[in-house]
């Protein structure tokens, strides 16, 4: 079992509890496979196995299966079938704005002091979410990026308010053609997006692995628990949402979790280091979903509110307030990846020239 100690994810299947105090799990147990609401913690069975839990057709790793299919997230998988066991809490907004705030900065300090520092580096972009974690954690921090791009400039800035650690992985376009295959066949993912998104991730990994650190703590989740992405913010309007609410809107992005830290927690694996992903542990969870709307994001515009009130107590104003770049942006890996495809004869009028040119390399 990944993750959480048996015995209590056992008493959450009996008690239906999505939120029963635990940072995820996923794993064989009682003669299932089962994984948690949010799928923090991957696993895979044989498409085709009767059993899998019985057979043995099964993994934490895809690799080493012939036909991979993923445990869903919140299911239970038996001989019979895939059942869906716990599903994500719909809360009424809290109506106290001065206590969700509150009880989002006391389950952000719990969930990140709890993190042992033995063997652990910090992912950091100088974003709220990873600056988040550098002033609670003594940890040295990684960024990767190619020169003068945002994260590597924001990075050091950052790191300089708080007095932190960071080093700098430079990123190249040979590093890029190096880790695109090795991302892909830990992820089993090719299209260009999932690969953009985890390639400064994995090189940032990489080194810190390198470096003799196995653990990376991240700060996954935030965006989507907290009202971070555009999409949310303009909802109703966005099309890429379907609700009409900027809450339904978030709930639809926390719904979309699993696929995505599917890929990082492989990503991650495959680059020698353990994720740690305190802003996703279930007290973080419970809080953010109490938020009201105005708390995710305010009528100015501005993302993540309840996050940046409650991080203002461990950061400068300078940090607690900056915009976040997408990672695949900011790091310039994606513009960089595109003129990669483009100098091997795959040109934008192509569709999808940049995955066609990812699965060239394999």
């Amino acid at each position: 079992m990944d993750g959480a100690d048996p015995a209590v994810v056992r008493r959450a299947l009996s008690d239906r509890d999505p939120l029963s105090g635990t940072d995820g799990f996923a794993g064989e147990l009682d003669g299932a496979l089962v994984r948690d609401v949010l799928g923090r913690y991957p696993a895979f069975y044989e498409r085709e196995a009767g059993d899998p839990a019985a057979s043995g057709d099964w993994s934490f790793d895809p690799t080493e299966l012939t036909d991979p299919e993923s445990v869903p997230a919140g299911h239970r998988v038996d001989a019979s079938r895939s059942e869906q066991v716990l599903s994500l809490p719909d809360p009424s907004p809290c109506p106290d704005d001065a206590a969700a705030v509150a009880a989002v900065r006391d389950a952000v300090s719990e969930s990140v002091d709890a993190v042992s520092t033995d063997g652990l580096a910090i992912a950091f972009s100088g974003g709220l979410d990873s600056a988040i974690l550098a002033a609670r954690l003594d940890a040295p921090l990684y960024v990767a990026g190619f020169p003068d791009s945002h994260d590597v400039e924001a990075a050091r800035s950052a790191a300089e308010l708080l007095d932190a650690d960071l080093t700098v992985v430079e990123l190249t376009h040979d590093d890029l053609v190096d880790a695109v295959p090795r991302i892909a066949r830990a992820t089993g993912r090719t299209n260009a997006m999932d690969v953009q998104i985890a390639l400064g991730l994995f090189l940032a990994a990489d080194r810190a692995a390198g470096d003799g650190f196995d653990r990376l703590a991240v700060g996954q989740g935030a965006d989507e628990l907290f009202g971070g992405y555009a999409k949310v913010a303009k909802a109703p309007d966005d099309p890429r949402v379907d609700a009409d609410t900027v809450r339904g809107a978030r709930r639809e992005v926390v719904l979309g979790l699993p696929d995505q830290l599917e890929r990082d927690v492989l990503t991650l694996r495959a680059a020698g280091v353990e994720p740690v992903a305190p802003l996703l542990h279930d007290s973080v969870v419970e809080a953010a979903l109490e938020l009201p709307g105005d708390l995710l994001v305010a009528s100015d515009g501005t993302r993540k509110v309840a996050l940046r009130r409650a991080a203002r107590e461990w950061l400068p104003d300078e940090i607690a307030e900056r915009d976040k770049k997408a990672v695949q942006y900011g790091s310039l890996v994606s513009r960089e990846l595109d003129r990669l495809a483009r100098q091997a004869g795959f040109k934008r009028r192509m569709d999808d020239h940049v995955g066609k040119y990812v699965a060239s390399l394999l």
